[in-house]
């Protein structure tokens, strides 16, 4: 009996540690489930517009928040855009658009189409931007968008983007 004894400390531990191996590897588990449930429910709707300046035309992405729709609401849009601070073509939209559940300020990047609520101007980055507070970023241009860097007025028509149907050949 007492080799018996002596060995059931040694039992208790083992059977302690497999059984505290095991929740640990579930939880593992259910957090992988949990993360990739989150990163499934968290990837947004994006709406694909054209923004048609005659020769030159760009598709760019714009988000699924309630600004981005507010402004999807408006389209078709003619506008003129013009140059600010050598940094952005910007018009004035025909109303603001909604700020709910905007932060405050936010620093735009070459590339994003943004609404900047103190003057109602939609704003296409052809440069970094500074940190501006009252800015709501809508979405990002797709193509190459140096050309927006030019000098000058540049009339554009915005409206969503409809790609054309793709070409059924006869069969043979």
């Amino acid at each position: 009996m007492p080799t018996i004894a002596a060995g059931r400390p040694l039992i208790c531990l083992l059977a302690l540690l497999a059984a505290c191996g095991q929740p640990a590897a579930n939880a593992t588990a259910t957090n992988t489930v949990n993360s990739s449930k989150t990163s499934a429910s968290e990837v947004r709707k994006m709406t694909t517009i054209e923004i048609d300046a005659g020769p030159h035309k760009w598709t760019a992405q714009i988000s699924d928040t309630p600004s981005a729709r507010d402004f999807l609401a408006q389209l078709p849009l003619d506008l003129t855009l013009t140059d600010y601070a050598a940094t952005e073509k910007v018009a004035t939209l025909p109303r603001p658009l909604t700020r709910d559940g905007a932060p405050a300020a936010v620093t735009p990047r070459a590339g994003e189409i943004g609404f900047y609520a103190p003057w109602g101007n939609i704003v296409l980055y052809y440069k970094d931007g500074p940190h501006s507070p009252g800015l709501v970023i809508l979405g990002r241009i797709d193509d190459p968008y140096a050309d927006l860097a030019k000098p000058g007025a540049v009339k554009v028509t915005i409206r969503r983007y409809n790609a054309a149907p793709a070409v059924r050949r006869p069969s043979e």
